[in-house]
């Protein structure tokens, strides 16, 4: 009996390399067959010279008008999930008087979980919206906000005490030093005195560099300032290091996916699908251009520089180049390397673009 086993498994054996070999050869038939019926070089060359900016591309704002009317689905199961989120707020409100910042992250938009938060939860707080997501932020405007709250509380005090009026603290012409050393000296055992930072998006573009993560974590060492923020990119981590995250923000991580559409956080950027043509980026020059100050809105000259001095509209490169930031944010002026080293400012409109352009601010 073990003779005739040794002899089946042997049998086996055979059996099973000849079924790979036999599928290997398989694989090289195929192989070829597939070579053969391979379309000529000419053909394969106007194959791979076709790009994606070939495409007939759907306006943005048609494609962003037919995705608002995708219905939405496994509603119950999102409302269970926010209930269950909601259960939380007292907790959260513990850890941040206990002085640990929140910090939430998951798959979905958490604007309107943390404003919910912030608008029932947070009524003993002054509560300041930062929305992280924008292209451009000036976060040292939102530390003065912050100081000039706890200078207006100030300045109640006083006038209980001594019935004196003070005058308002210049925290504009200060830097972001000092004012941070004014919040640090803001002690009162009044929780009506705390200040809560919402942060939509810390880890968004503009606050994404270490100059700016640094003076937020130390705002959120302030004894009145608490910190409650959100992140969405995979490498939002990285941007502190431990003593960032152990020390300064404290952070309680949270994860709380609600699976809603970034509508608002994803309103700058464009859809892969649509159309990045003349036509859109007029539209976008339109909206920053009439947003902006008319000394901002002057810039259009070749030689940008000289003219503006001429016209007295900045003084500087440095103010030139804050002003070109609002631009250069929003892809209406590149910049190109010109064949000297120099960098030359190009506007990527063509001329009936920007004739139209002009037409709609006049």
């Amino acid at each position: 009996m073990a003779l005739r086993g040794g002899h089946a498994a042997a049998a086996a054996g055979v059996s099973s390399g000849s079924e790979d070999d036999d599928e290997e050869a398989g694989f090289s038939r195929s192989y070829f067959l597939a070579k053969e019926k391979e379309p000529s070089s000419g053909k394969k060359r106007a194959r791979a010279a076709g790009k994606l900016s070939d495409l007939n591309l759907v306006d943005e704002q048609v494609l962003r008008a037919s995705l608002a009317e995708i219905p939405p689905k496994h509603e119950r199961e999102v409302e269970a999930l926010t209930r269950s989120y909601k259960e939380q707020y007292r907790n959260w409100l513990f850890e941040l008087r206990c002085g640990f910042g929140l910090l939430m992250y998951g798959f979905g938009s958490k604007k309107m979980l943390l404003e919910d938060f912030a608008s029932t939860t947070l009524s003993d707080f002054t509560v300041i919206v930062v929305n992280g997501y924008l292209p451009s932020i000036n976060l040292k405007q939102v530390i003065v906000t912050v100081a000039e709250i706890f200078w207006e509380q100030t300045k109640l005090k006083r006038k209980r005490q001594t019935a004196t009026r003070s005058q308002l603290q210049p925290f504009a012409s200060q830097s972001i030093d000092d004012i941070i050393s004014f919040l640090n000296n803001q002690t009162s055992d009044n929780g009506d005195d705390n200040v809560c930072l919402l942060i939509h998006n810390i880890d968004g573009p503009a606050l994404r560099d270490a100059e700016s993560q640094q003076y937020l974590a130390q705002v959120s060492c302030c004894p009145q300032v608490h910190v409650v923020a959100s992140v969405d990119h995979v490498n939002a981590p990285l941007l502190w290091d431990k003593k960032m995250v152990h020390t300064q923000f404290k952070w309680s991580w949270y994860h709380v996916p609600t699976f809603a559409p970034y509508k608002v956080e994803g309103v700058f950027y464009p859809l892969i699908l649509a159309s990045g043509g003349h036509a859109q980026t007029m539209k976008t020059a339109l909206v920053v251009l009439q947003s902006l100050t008319p000394n901002a809105q002057s810039m259009h000259f070749s030689s940008l520089y000289t003219k503006c001095r001429e016209r007295f509209l900045v003084s500087s490169q440095v103010t030139l180049n804050s002003h070109l930031t609002e631009f250069k944010d929003h892809d209406l002026v590149k910049i190109r390397k010109h064949s000297d080293g120099q960098d030359c400012l190009h506007i990527p409109l063509v001329s009936d673009a920007l004739e139209k352009l002009l037409q709609e601010l006049t």
